[in-house]
């Protein structure tokens, strides 16, 4: 049932990112083989300026690995994961990167050093993490948040995890995107705590005029499948053609991920928005175009 279906960036992803200025960026704990290999394709493709972070021999050595000469750019030498975390928050402190890029450490850890105060990092908003899903490298996104980072949010959390993914569709020109507040099933029921919280984000979407057709609650099939809505008589702005799923907890949004990846070849580029800058913190397992396309959308969401 795995697919052995490649990866394929988007090219719209890639295309609007290759338009904005090159963006300095940190690369923590960057011995890491898909990583480097990244890291590597960004540069060519005029993404990213990098400054490694890590052990400096190993990331030679491993830079050695892809035939590619790093002697231009700078090496943050340090020893450990911790210290390597706390020196790129002090790089987005001072203004010296505008993203920092997760490598061969656990998220954690890179998370615990950017969330210290001492760094000024968060800046009014929640952090939230965005999954830009594509099938084909034409293929419309479809965009699932929170599935790394808020693990149960209460809603006026899932408020500001709505409004940053709001704000990144903008960025890649969806001017106005259809949310699907996500539940099992799309009455709100008391029996199902998910539906009647979906309800309430509709609303108070309506309330603040945010600027997208927000609709919950709606079950997956409702909210990606025309068929399915027109079957049960769902017929609004968002039911069968949802842009962004906004999931009830973060396993959902893990699983949904991880579905489209492992049994369908789907390309995710994930990061962390609402910080001073966006965090790429992709899996370690994860494929060099994966994270590659993760690099994209956090130049976009830096500028």
């Amino acid at each position: 049932m795995l697919t052995n279906k490649e990866a394929i960036i988007s090219k719209n992803l890639l295309s609007l990112a290759k338009n904005t200025p090159t963006v300095a960026s940190g690369i923590v704990c960057a011995d890491h083989n898909s990583s480097m290999e990244s890291a590597k394709k960004a540069v060519e493709l005029n993404l990213i300026k990098p400054i490694f972070i890590g052990e400096k021999l190993a990331i030679e050595e491993k830079a050695k690995k892809f035939d590619w000469d790093i002697d231009q750019f700078e090496i943050v030498d340090v020893s450990s994961d911790k210290e390597a975390a706390i020196a790129g928050a002090e790089l987005a402190r001072d203004n010296k990167i505008k993203i920092l890029i997760k490598g061969n450490l656990h998220t954690d850890v890179l998370m615990k050093a950017y969330l210290k105060k001492d760094f000024g990092l968060i800046e009014g908003k929640r952090l939230s993490h965005i999954w830009h899903m594509t099938l084909s490298e034409n293929d419309k996104p479809l965009f699932i948040t929170d599935g790394a980072l808020n693990v149960a949010p209460r809603i006026d959390v899932k408020m500001h995890i709505l409004k940053n993914v709001i704000e990144f569709a903008n960025q890649i020109n969806i001017s106005k995107p259809r949310v699907a507040i996500l539940s099992g099933t799309e009455d709100p029921i008391e029996s199902m705590p998910s539906s009647m919280e979906a309800k309430e984000i509709m609303e108070r979407a309506i309330n603040e005029k945010i600027n997208a057709y927000v609709q919950g609650p709606l079950a997956f099939d409702n909210a990606v499948s025309p068929e399915a809505a027109a079957i049960k008589n769902i017929s609004n702005e968002v039911a069968g053609k949802a842009d962004i799923l906004l999931v009830p907890n973060l396993e959902t949004g893990n699983a949904l991920s991880k579905i489209m990846v492992h049994f369908m070849g789907a390309c995710a580029a994930g990061f962390i928005v609402g910080g001073k800058v966006p965090v790429v913190v992709t899996s370690r397992a994860d494929s060099a175009s994966s994270r590659l396309a993760s690099i994209a959308a956090s130049v976009i969401a830096s500028q």
